[in-house]
């Protein structure tokens, strides 16, 4: 086992006694601010695939959040409330709408590749506002919490924590073992050098279109989750601005190394939850201090971590 695998190992178990721990100290609502933040730690994974092992730097990657949040919104206001069947809509939607968005994106590079995400981005952040029957710009909220396999097994915050960490774990080992197969090592090798991929036989191109669809799908199971757990979905869940936290999360904890963006996203809304109680000028504070990690600590929090064991 890697050291980054039992720094995995070792955060999934401190998680899974999280919630008696607190309850103890009588501080049961942190279990809701951590439920958010393991959300986001799989939406950060799914990014991870794309950033990280494929050097696709993605600005409308909220867009499948947002459709994973909308179609169990949809389905929830059609009398659809089953988890069982709202993931796999989600997984749906959000694959169709990355292999045509993909097929285009990957066409181009760089920066190029950076705006036309974007563009496709806030192209479905303006189709979810123009939505005035699920509420336009404002929203709308969710009757209740979708059940599984017809119980309200999600309607308290301890079982809605520990399904959000199961599937978490189950995202990040199907990640794993995705990087660490042939396909992986032909993306990552697409991030390294692309033309000595191509003069031994690899076209990088559906390589990375695979790639993008399965991150796509992944935020999409991320976005269900998060509409579960505000009650809520909004088009902001789309916003341009939603796709930069999510790139400063899998930085911030370490690109490339699937273990870092957890650590990331759960440093990033925890941080975020303890400076808003301090000022209304939180991200001005909270932007210096990423700059700081990012410039200062090689490889993120995860590789500041491992540094510390030796």
């Amino acid at each position: 086992m890697s050291a980054r695998d039992a720094v995995m190992l070792a955060l999934v178990a401190l998680l899974a006694a999280l919630p008696p721990v607190l309850q103890l100290l009588g501080e049961p609502f942190l279990t809701v601010i951590v439920t958010r933040a393991l959300i986001f730690a799989i939406a950060a994974l799914s990014l991870d695939l794309l950033l990280g092992y494929g050097a696709l730097v993605s600005f409308g990657h909220a867009a499948f959040l947002g459709i994973g949040a909308y179609t169990a919104l949809i389905l929830s206001g059609r009398g659809v409330t089953g988890l069982e069947l709202q993931l796999p809509a989600a997984l749906a939607a959000a694959g169709l709408f990355a292999l045509v968005t993909g097929a285009i994106s990957l066409r181009t590079r760089g920066v190029h590749f950076i705006m036309i995400t974007l563009a496709f981005g806030q192209m479905a952040y303006y189709f979810a506002s123009s939505l005035s029957a699920f509420g336009g710009d404002d929203g709308q909220a969710l009757r209740a919490r979708s059940t599984l396999f017809g119980a309200d097994v999600l309607a308290g915050n301890s079982g809605f924590y520990y399904l959000v960490l199961a599937l978490l774990a189950l995202v990040w080992l199907f990640l794993r073992a995705l990087t660490r197969s042939r396909f992986g090592r032909v993306l990552s090798g697409t991030r390294e050098n692309e033309a000595r991929m191509q003069a031994i036989g690899f076209s990088p191109f559906p390589f990375r279109l695979i790639a993008y669809v399965v991150a796509g799908m992944i935020a999409a199971m991320a976005g269900v989750l998060l509409a579960n757990h505000a009650s809520f979905v909004a088009p902001s869940y789309m916003g341009w601005g939603r796709s930069g936290e999510m790139i400063a999360m899998v930085v911030l904890g370490g690109m490339g190394t699937l273990t870092g963006p957890v650590l990331g996203a759960i440093a990033f809304v925890l941080a975020e939850e303890t400076l808003a109680r301090f000022t209304t000028h939180w991200r001005l504070f909270f932007g210096a201090a990423i700059v700081l990690i990012v410039l200062f600590t090689r490889g993120g929090l995860l590789g500041a971590l491992l540094r510390g064991r030796k």
